[in-house]
């Protein structure tokens, strides 16, 4: 057998399994929510109801904001219970039944709920990160948390051909419904085949146990020095989680707005980008087990500073606006590649025993830089009036910032001791 066959047999070996397939279909069913309601629909739904690229930034930064302070905790109560399934499934239930509401009361109103959803889509992330270390290997993770990343951008592919099929029939309040009934469906599977070990405590959320993570996330920004190039990689993560969150955020505004494109167009314009990340995420899973995940991202970086140039280039140079088909394509590569190199990354550098713990803060870091981004997007565009263009290569400052801390971030596996495999209160 050949050496490209042997490789294509042992990627269906490994992702091929019941806890794999149902831990990637939960990263399709997020997808949809992202795609439909943080990218797309919503977002243009925001505009033709009298709202501004401020409206759509704002209520995007609150979310993240309420993210970005309790994450930590929500991580190391996960750690204290030994389990992220519950607080995962907990997370779900709330976004899928806020998503189901949007659309009800106008414009305000909806942003309320939008606002709610978002943040337990965005804390289930969390969670469901950390999840990744159940369903791999140190030597699969790579593959297996690309693969999540390739099904996971085929739930945005869903999520716009529903639009495309039905939007003219449901209208967009119609979309908002079936995006959260397709996050339901997609997402029971992982809370049926895949399965946690070891310890379970109970956890109350209680003031004590709150005041109890609170001590322990102190603890971890006391000890984070101990963990090498950890402290760096998260502050490098603030910057390139910058560009691509806001870049998510606002793409369907920007495609529509700025690139003439109509609905249908931005449409197929999305689904082609898409494509680009799936294709991304799959390809780039199996080079970050070759090459590790240091320089499969420098590569990302590298691809989203061709992207931005470009998206800034079109409306200010005129180019034709076939040419944003290209730069769509090159955004969705690098899309599907920065969680692919990322998540690795983050589980070479953390301790096993305190990954919940440390996905908090993972979660934090990245969370800050999606306050500051679409906040940064919505005054640079509307409150200063220098144009989207001008919000959109803001975002190349944050690409090389983070290109500069992360150079001297190895990717070499470490050898933990003992006290860095079990969580705290375990290991004493």
């Amino acid at each position: 057998m050949t050496e490209p066959a042997e490789a294509a047999r042992g990627f269906w070996k490994t992702v091929f399994t019941k806890p794999v397939m149902s831990w990637a279909l939960y990263d399709l069913a997020n997808t949809i929510f992202s795609m439909n309601i943080v990218s797309l629909y919503l977002a243009l739904w925001v505009l033709d109801m009298g709202g501004t690229d401020a409206t759509w930034g704002y209520a995007n930064s609150l979310a993240m904001l309420l993210v970005f302070v309790s994450a930590p905790i929500l991580g190391a109560l996960s750690d204290q219970a030994g389990r992220r399934l519950p607080f995962l499934k907990l997370c779900t239930v709330a976004c899928v039944i806020c998503t189901a509401a949007l659309g009800v009361g106008g414009l305000w109103v909806t942003l309320g709920f939008f606002v709610v959803a978002n943040y337990f889509f965005q804390a289930s992330l969390i969670f469901y990160d950390a999840t990744l270390s159940v369903v791999s290997t140190p030597k699969t993770k790579g593959v297996v948390g690309g693969f999540g990343v390739g099904i996971g951008y085929l739930g945005s592919f869903i999520g716009v051909v529903t639009g495309l099929v039905l939007l003219d029939r449901i209208g967009h309040v119609g979309i908002f419904r079936v995006t959260a009934l397709l996050f339901a469906f997609f997402a029971i599977p992982i809370f049926i085949y895949v399965k946690e070990t070891g310890v379970h405590t109970k956890v109350r959320l209680t003031l004590k146990t709150a005041g109890k993570a609170l001590r322990q996330v102190k603890d971890t920004l006391r000890h984070l020095p101990r963990y090498r190039g950890l402290g760096r990689f998260l502050l490098g993560r603030v910057f390139y989680t910058d560009a691509a969150n806001t870049v998510i955020i606002f793409l369907g505004i920007y495609t529509q707005e700025e690139a003439g494109f109509d609905t249908t167009g931005t449409q197929l314009l999305m689904l082609a980008a898409i494509v680009s990340a799936v294709l991304g995420g799959l390809i780039l899973g199996s080079v970050v087990d070759r090459i590790g995940p240091k320089r499969t991202l420098n590569f990302v970086l590298g691809l989203w500073t061709v992207a931005l140039v470009g998206a800034v280039a079109i409306p200010v140079f005129g180019l034709p606006v076939a040419t944003f088909w290209a730069v769509a394509c090159v955004a969705g590569v690098a899309l599907g590649g920065t969680w692919t190199a990322d998540r690795p990354y983050m589980l070479i550098l953390a301790p096993p025993g305190r990954l919940g713990e440390f996905y908090g803060l993972y979660s934090m870091v990245g969370r800050f830089a999606a306050i500051i981004g679409p906040a940064m997007f919505a005054l640079v565009s509307h409150t200063l009036g220098w144009g989207r263009p001008a919000a959109m290569g803001s975002l190349l400052v944050w690409i090389l910032i983070a290109w500069v801390i992360l150079r001297k971030v190895t990717d070499e596996e470490r050898d933990w001791g003992p006290e860095d495999l079990l969580p705290p209160e375990v290991a004493g």
